[in-house]
């Protein structure tokens, strides 16, 4: 069969053939028709049969004459009258034989089944090879191809979406077979088949588009159509065909709402590609904060590490100071002790010695009291002998000695007086 082209839809459909070319449109369709059944234009006739009665008839002449030959009427004449018949007769006889047996002669094609009629009925197929019908009135009515898997391309024009949209094409694509030939001829026929299959396809076409939103309408090709193979095989099934397989290669928008779709898939690919940009930096920056991280927990290890060891080392030398602060408290407790010990000995001692003492003053009391008077006279005498001596100077207004020549006298006088007499001076003033 010939290969579908793509917006073509295809045309199955039956031909009357000589068996000759059966081979040929079997195999390569005829004008891109798809041909699965031939209808053989039959070369057997009955003209086979008119030099059987004729070599019949002349046998029966022969047969006369050898009848008249025994009576004696004729002679010789009527014995070579009898030879000629019987050598025309048989001659006819064996030219009708083999007519007969060359015309019954049938060679079915491999791959093809041929429908056996008798009296226009159907009565049998026949397999592949080569055949003799016998029968005068058995002839081949169809071949039919029941072993090549026929390629059908049908696209289906303005097919609306769920949202109503129509789609300017959809190709589907099958391959079907056909597995029982006499029901396929009786039932149907080729050139119906081919309305049938075509109405099945759209309607299942159609109603696989209708599930289908129309941003989403690509996706139809190359999609899982299994649904649909399982619904034309049951439909098909009647005619003795089964679907082998199916696709759909391609889907076609409107061109304005391709243009959106395009659109929409640049936006998509831009918002991919940033998307994957985006991912790659995304990835960069938690390497590198991951890479960061690990430093920083290596210096925070090292510092940990550091300050563990500063800090053993600080206990370290606490417990030294404690040590050492112990150790001169001690020290100090020690000193203290020994100087309070020796001040509490140093001060009995004193106390001892002052009561030896104050025994001393109580015994030598009259003494001491004499001495002290002694001593108070001597301090008496001293502060008599240190004692100042008053100056009177006379200012009194009431004398009338208020002249300025005295008063120039005694300012002269004054600062030559002992400081406790011009004390006393000034007071008297």
């Amino acid at each position: 069969m010939s290969n579908p082209r793509m917006g073509y839809r295809s045309v199955i459909s039956e031909s009357v053939a000589p068996w000759s070319d059966i081979a040929r449109l079997l195999r390569g369709g005829d004008a891109g028709t798809l041909i699965p059944v031939i209808i053989p234009r039959h070369r057997r006739r009955v003209w086979w049969m008119l030099p059987l009665w004729l070599g019949l008839l002349a046998v029966l002449t022969g047969v006369m004459f050898s009848v008249r030959d025994s009576d004696g009427a004729l002679g010789a004449a009527a014995t070579a009258m009898a030879a000629l018949s019987y050598t025309f007769g048989g001659f006819l006889l064996l030219i009708g034989a083999l007519w007969w047996w060359r015309s019954s002669i049938v060679e079915i094609e491999q791959g093809t089944h041929g429908v056996l009629t008798r009296y226009g009925a159907v009565t049998r197929t026949l397999d592949p090879g080569r055949h003799y019908l016998w029968h005068p009135w058995s002839r081949v009515a169809f071949v039919v191809d029941v072993a090549t898997e026929i390629p059908y391309s049908a696209p289906v024009m303005a097919c609306p979406t769920r949202e109503n949209v129509p789609l300017r094409s959809i190709e589907f694509f099958l391959k079907l077979r056909i597995t029982d030939a006499v029901l396929f001829v009786r039932t149907i026929g080729a050139g119906n088949f081919d309305l049938v299959l075509s109405s099945a396809v759209q309607d299942a076409i159609r109603q696989r588009a209708r599930r289908v939103q129309t941003e989403r309408a690509y996706d139809l090709r190359g999609s899982d159509v299994a649904d649909m193979q399982e619904l034309l095989n049951r439909q098909l099934s009647r005619y003795g065909v089964r679907i082998t397989g199916c696709n759909i290669p391609d889907v076609q928008l409107p061109a304005q709402y391709q243009q959106h779709l395009a659109t929409r898939e640049r936006v998509a690919k831009e918002h991919a590609a940033y998307e994957q940009e985006w991912g790659l930096t995304r990835k960069r920056r938690i390497d590198s904060l991951q890479m960061d991280i690990e430093r920083a927990k290596k210096v925070r290890d090292a510092r940990f590490v550091e300050v563990k060891a500063a800090l053993n080392q600080a206990r370290e030398q606490v417990a030294q100071l404690l040590e050492q602060q112990e150790t001169n408290a001690q020290r100090v407790r020690f000193e203290i002790e020994t100087r309070g010990r020796s001040g509490l000995i140093a001060a009995e001692n004193e106390a001892r010695a002052q009561r030896h003492l104050a025994q001393a003053y109580r015994d030598n009391r009259a003494v001491l009291q004499y001495e002290l008077a002694l001593r108070r006279l001597d301090v008496g005498a001293a502060l008599a002998e240190k004692a100042p001596q008053p100056v009177v100077v006379r200012t009194d207004s009431g004398s009338g000695d208020t002249s300025a020549l005295s008063t120039l006298l005694a300012a002269q006088l004054l600062p030559q007086l002992p400081a406790g007499t011009t004390g006393t001076t000034g007071a008297q003033q």
